[in-house]
């Protein structure tokens, strides 16, 4: 009898412990460590993610900036004697890119398809309009370089850049730190780049 009186015993100390405050608080704690250790592996799992994605991003860049690259190799290296004297935005032949707070105009001068000298520079055949100009955001820059036609590279692989003159006085800390981006970017692609001063 006396074992049965102790199994009976100590069953119900462990019915009194299972009601106790400490077994709840115990209880508890152990619930809030499990989860715990389920949002970590959950916040470990999305960091191995968003890492997993961010090098399929490097790659893809790295991709098509190699793709750019190719493409540009295909207009010659400058040949700096054909463009030292030049000092006048609108005597240079080669792409100008003023470089603003929010886009960059990118002006190119395109050669005359008319091979002959008949009325070349008259108003049937002015100069002027085959200067033009497109605005990109500074994101889309190297898209716009690769996308100029080989005439406008008279120069060989060379722009001029410049701060856009018209910009006020505030702007020139974000003007300058996208001059700084174009040029890195067009480094990146093998382009030249002729700094100009701003007017």
């Amino acid at each position: 009898m006396r074992p049965h009186w102790r199994r009976l015993r100590y069953s119900w100390s462990v019915v009194q412990f299972l009601r106790s405050p400490k077994f709840v608080l115990v209880a508890l704690l152990a619930m809030v460590a499990v989860a715990g250790c389920r949002q970590q592996e959950k916040a470990v799992a999305g960091v191995a993610q968003n890492a997993v994605n961010a090098e399929h991003k490097a790659q893809a860049n790295a991709t098509r900036l190699a793709e750019q690259r190719t493409e540009l190799a295909q207009i010659p290296l400058p040949t700096k004697s054909m463009y030292i004297d030049v000092h006048d935005p609108s005597a240079w032949a080669n792409p100008f890119l003023a470089i603003g707070k929010d886009s960059i105009t990118v002006s190119i001068f395109l050669t005359d398809a008319n091979p002959s000298k008949m009325g070349e520079g008259t108003f049937l055949r002015p100069a002027a309009a085959r200067r033009q100009e497109i605005h990109v955001r500074p994101s889309d820059l190297a898209e716009a370089i690769v996308a100029l036609p080989p005439q406008a590279w008279r120069y060989g692989r060379v722009v001029a850049v410049a701060e856009n003159p018209e910009a006020g006085a505030n702007d020139r800390a974000g003007i300058r730190r996208n001059m700084e981006a174009a040029i890195q970017k067009l480094n990146n692609l093998g382009v030249v780049v002729e700094e100009w001063p701003s007017n």
